[in-house]
């Protein structure tokens, strides 16, 4: 993950810092994850909901991102850990990719470790963000 300012309204910081401590045992095989979202927690910017700009992706936010190698197109939803569904495009916060994702903007570019290398995609746009939406409390 590059170094870069992120952002994320304090429901979700106070939700997602629940999710690691009630975490922490139960998904004790997903530590590495757990620490990696607990880091950029740790270097975001915390805003009220009703102030986070609309080009910000933040928990279930649905997102269209391009992957900068193929400029293959693919759309997911970061939901939290129990509502995870691959089929659907629903992608864990804990997963690489949907920590990697949470706090960007439309137009930043992702990059994080993969099995194969180092991926890059860019956030094309954010389709449905539950603040802009004034889904305040999802």
């Amino acid at each position: 993950m590059a170094d870069k300012r992120i952002y994320t309204t304090d429901n979700d910081m106070r939700r997602l810092r629940g999710l690691i401590e009630s975490s922490r045992e139960s998904l004790k095989a997903n530590e590495k994850y757990l620490k990696a979202l607990e880091e950029e927690l740790n270097s975001a910017t915390v805003m009220k909901p009703q102030e986070i700009p609309p080009d910000v992706v933040t928990m279930n936010s649905e997102v269209h991102l391009r992957d900068m190698d193929t400029r293959e197109e693919t759309v997911y939803r970061i939901v939290f850990p129990h509502q995870a569904d691959a089929d659907k495009g629903y992608i864990s916060i804990i997963a690489p990719i949907g920590t990697a994702l949470l706090g960007y903007r439309v137009g930043d570019v992702i990059e994080w470790k993969v099995p194969a290398g180092i991926a890059k995609w860019k956030v094309v746009k954010i389709t449905y963000q539950p603040e802009a939406a004034g889904d305040f409390d999802l």
